[in-house]
């Protein structure tokens, strides 16, 4: 199946194309100039299609995202923590429309994009080094040409996302081009690709899509790895995972699932040169030189390592920062452990209804608050578990691996308040869940809507929290 006509194939035939591997309706060889390409792309109905599909998920769901948080920050609620500087300088209806934008670690990213890392300073900067530098650079490219740094960082986001998207919506696509990987029929195509785009762009953790935060830009470099190891063009693997390596500490994870492809596929490049093969003693391609462009990825955690070490400070600083917000190594996975007796505890807090007796001792701040959190965040856990494993035995294993390994940092460093520490925001860039789900939606017409609309009601809500100050994930 060539990716240039999957999505065309779903659509015609409803089913796998009988064309020969490698046979493409039209010609990638590079040839012909822009306007012959934009003729071509306009009558590719297929990708109008995808684009049409991201296009109205993108506005609508950045619309309502503004509309709850600003809307929130309108009504008379309390704020447990306003610093002001974050917004200061843009007005009243600056602020306002800030609010679902500019929260919490949002701070961090506007600070190293004006005024750098500072490793030279030592333990007064060393909380910085914990924020990845690519997107904060992006962020100051962006603001450097005239736009206000929290408008800049929202314009990065969203382009980000956008790119994201439509990246999900052909990935979902290709892999579908195949049917048999699916309980569904090659009709079902474009439904679920619609739908993974809808579950990517209102999951209850989205609004981070589209604040200052990395979120978006991770997803985008992460989906068009996978996209381009498919393809097998192995350069531009490299460089995205580079990029995704200097975005945030899991990206240099992204190796392990490029590797899986380009040893056992499913590769759109080229047949496999064992197709019988099903053991893991022996890969399905061979080895050649274009495995060497993967040698990128680590790149980007590297150059960043030596421009701490060169600007006076220490290469290892990103990792021990997370000493600030007690995030420790428990062992492969013991954070779920933690996480559970957390939330055990927290429901006994909650159904006790008083605050002098601390059941998890190690939550800070009211009592009630923290239980609430840590029931929360297992509550994703155990949404996440039937998602991991559809993955598993849906998906080529290239995606399920990939969700396994990348959960891995944040389930073995849990954080002592509260184990499971940001896990929903780790969650929704795990494109892999998002494709299977829609998949599952499709399959399952009834649970459609009602899950769609929880997850919609669910993202208005904690977008609400997020622009009064309240910590979310």
């Amino acid at each position: 199946m060539n990716p240039d006509t999957a999505e065309l194939a779903i659509l015609e035939n409803g089913s796998e194309l009988a064309a020969p591997f490698g046979a493409s309706a039209t010609p990638r060889n590079g040839s012909g100039n822009l306007g012959r390409r934009w003729s071509r792309l306009r009558a590719d109905q297929a990708r109008i299609a995808a684009v049409r599909d991201c296009w109205r998920a993108l506005w609508v769901s950045r619309l309502l995202v503004w509309v709850a948080g600003a809307g929130t920050v309108l009504a008379p609620t309390r704020r447990v923590f306003d610093p002001p500087g974050v917004t200061r300088g843009f007005g009243w209806l600056g602020n306002l429309l800030a609010a679902p934008a500019a929260r919490w670690d949002s701070a961090w990213y506007l600070v190293i994009a004006h005024y750098g890392y500072r490793p030279e300073l030592g333990v007064f900067t060393a909380s910085r080094a914990a924020f990845f530098p690519l997107y904060p650079l992006g962020l100051r490219a962006i603001a450097s040409v005239g736009f206000a740094p929290v408008l800049a960082g929202v314009l990065l986001s969203v382009f980000a996302l956008a790119c994201s998207l439509y990246g999900i919506h052909r990935l979902t696509t290709l892999e579908l081009a195949q049917a048999s990987r699916f309980s569904l029929s090659g009709l079902q195509g474009r439904e679920v690709a619609r739908l993974a785009v809808l579950v990517t762009a209102f999951a209850p953790m989205a609004f981070y899509f589209s604040a200052v935060y990395s979120e978006s830009l991770y997803l985008a470099l992460s989906v068009g790895l996978f996209w381009f190891a498919r393809q097998g063009r192995w350069a531009a693997v490299g460089a995205l995972g580079a990029l995704a390596a200097a975005t945030r500490s899991a990206g240099v994870l992204l190796v392990v699932p490029a590797l899986i492809l380009y040893l056992y596929g499913p590769r759109e490049d080229r047949r496999p040169d064992f197709p019988d093969v099903l053991s893991w003693a022996r890969p399905r391609y061979r080895l050649r030189k274009d495995l060497l462009w993967l040698g990128l990825v680590p790149v980007g955690l590297i150059l960043y390592m030596a421009y701490l070490t060169l600007s006076g400070g220490d290469a290892l600083t990103p990792f021990h920062a997370q000493d600030v917000w007690g995030r420790h190594f428990a062992g492969p996975y013991l954070g779920v452990w933690d996480g559970i007796k957390a939330a055990f505890q927290g429901a006994r807090q909650l159904l006790s209804f008083q605050r002098h007796h601390l059941y998890f001792a190690s939550a800070t701040g009211s009592p009630f608050i923290a239980a609430w959190h840590n029931l929360m965040l297992v509550g994703f856990l155990i949404l996440a578990v039937p998602a991991i494993v559809g993955v598993l035995r849906t998906l080529p294993l290239a995606y399920g691996v990939y969700v396994v390994v990348a959960l891995a940092l944040p389930l073995s460093y849990p954080v002592t308040g509260q184990p499971l520490m940001s896990l929903p925001r780790f969650l929704v860039v795990l494109f892999p869940l998002s494709i299977w789900l829609a998949s599952w939606l499709a399959a399952h017409p009834r649970a459609r809507w009602p899950v769609l609309a929880t997850s919609l009601v669910l993202q208005g809500f904690f977008v609400a929290q997020f622009a009064t100050w309240h910590w979310v994930a």
